[in-house]
């Protein structure tokens, strides 16, 4: 047996591999060499031995790559942080359309049929005087005389003293005019002082005469200005863009009230259909805008809707059972303004109606960007299991939401609560009286409002958001 030339083996290979093959005589013309063994190359004690695997065993499969995690749902546990949804199918785009088609015609019809056209702006019948801006120079109290009169001796005793400002008015009919105004120093008056920009209210007589004006209030321009800017500033820092359109479309709601609403009850149009109709308007402006065009605020839309009909429907009823009449200090007040009677009932539902909007309007776009946050993290999720996921994040919101309203409505009737609560009668009594009771109404009507909005626009979310094409969990959101 010959060895293999030093030219034939490989240059790695160990030379007694080739020991082994066997002579041309055996093999004839073609040489044949023995099939190679494996040859165990010399390794570290230490280093792990890999077992053989068995002939038997199938090969391994690559492991696939795993899928990327779903994105979970952080828009809303109660704030509006949902990014730009993805642009809605046509079928969800008919079935939304002919849901709020309906209700958009009536607010249209609704701003249409009630808006005062052609109508003079009401006047009041009482004697208004016109304001007039001014500085206080000086003040002094003393007895109260007429100026240019002394007191003679001392003052009675328990005789009221009066506070005598000398005012510089500093536009009006006479600019730059000095006038002293006494007034008496009671619990209820203001305190004026040297230095203090003040109204008053000129009644169009000689405008160089004490008389013919009255010391009314302070100026509260500028820090009112101050205020709203310090707002505007904070909505900007926080919401850049989307808190810009949320000031367009509050600057829009002020709009829908000063130019619809106001005008069309004073021309003695029904406060109620008023105020729905005025509602429906600024929802449809605000949240549009402020959320953007897309199948969630449409269902959150029209949640709201059903809502807020719901509430006027509650507070009708509840007003007319417990004789409610609505006729409170500022109702008569206006009243004797206007000159001739109004709708004192209707004008406090109108109250409900308008003041729960702001808050049905955060529930439902709350419940509905939650909704579609959980479609978009689990697609297969049923709409049974998408409502029963969303009504769980809906009782933790609605909690607060109603302890909102409650306090809301308890502090702008606190003065009443003191009153009442200085009566002496009995709690029935108190809670019974016109003014607590209306009050009361407002605020439960507006609270069940508010609860049922989180199960009828949760339902509404579920529904609409079961039948949706959404995008996969790793999926890049468009639209």
């Amino acid at each position: 047996m010959s060895p293999v030339p030093r030219h034939e083996r490989p240059d790695d290979s160990p030379p007694d591999r080739w020991s082994g093959d066997l002579a041309d005589a055996d093999t004839g013309p073609i040489r044949r060499v023995r099939p190679r063994q494996p040859v165990r190359r010399p390794a570290d004690d230490d280093a792990p031995r890999r077992r053989p695997r068995p002939a038997t065993e199938p090969p391994r499969r690559r492991r696939a790559p795993e899928p990327p995690e779903p994105e979970l749902p952080t828009g809303h546990g109660h704030g509006h942080g949902h990014g730009p949804a993805a642009p809605a199918s046509a079928r969800v785009r008919k079935l939304l359309i002919g849901l709020l088609l309906p209700f958009a015609l009536a607010t249209v019809a609704g701003v249409v049929l009630l808006y005062p056209w052609g109508t003079q702006t009401q006047a009041s019948a009482l004697a208004q005087g016109t304001p007039v801006h001014g500085e206080v120079v000086t003040t002094s109290t003393g007895p109260c005389v007429a100026p240019g009169r002394v007191q003679v001796g001392e003052p009675p005793p328990g005789e009221p003293s009066c506070l005598t400002a000398r005012v510089r008015l500093t536009d009006g009919p006479a600019p730059g005019q000095v006038i002293d105004k006494i007034t008496p120093l009671e619990p209820s008056s203001p305190r004026f002082a040297a230095g203090d920009e003040v109204v008053l209210s000129y009644t169009g007589a000689d405008a160089t005469q004490p008389d013919s004006y009255q010391l009314v209030d302070f100026q509260r321009g500028w820090p009112l200005l101050a205020l709203a800017a310090l707002f505007a500033v904070a909505v900007l820092v926080l919401g850049r863009w989307q808190g810009l359109a949320a000031l367009v479309a509050l600057g829009l709601s002020f709009v829908v009230l000063a130019l619809f609403v106001l005008p069309a009850i004073l021309a003695g149009e029904n406060p109620l259909l008023v105020a729905i109709s005025g509602a429906g308007l600024i929802m449809f402006v605000a949240l549009y805008l402020t959320h953007g065009l897309s199948a969630r605020t449409s269902v959150a839309v029209l949640g709201t809707l059903v809502s807020l009909a719901l509430i006027g429907v509650i507070s009708a009823v509840f007003s007319a059972v417990s004789k409610l009449t609505g006729l409170d200090d500022d109702t008569v007040t206006l009243i004797g303004s206007l000159g001739h009677g109004i709708d004192a009932r209707g004008l406090l539902l109108a109250g409900v109606v308008i003041g729960a909007l702001g808050v049905l309007d955060d529930v439902t776009v709350t419940q509905t960007s939650a909704v579609w946050e959980l479609r978009r993290a689990n697609p297969s999720l049923g709409w049974r299991a998408l409502y029963g996921a969303g009504l769980r994040i809906g009782r933790d919101h609605v909690a607060s939401a109603v302890n909102t309203l409650v306090m809301a409505y308890a502090g702008t009737a606190l003065p009443v609560l003191l009153y009442s609560s200085l009566s002496g009668v009995g709690l029935g009594s108190i809670l019974g009286s016109q003014d607590i009771a209306q009050e009361i109404v407002r605020t439960l009507a507006g609270s069940i409002g508010i609860v049922a909005a989180v199960p009828i626009t949760t339902v509404l979310a579920a529904l609409i958001a079961a039948r949706e094409d959404v995008l996969s969990p790793g999926s890049p959101r468009t639209g």
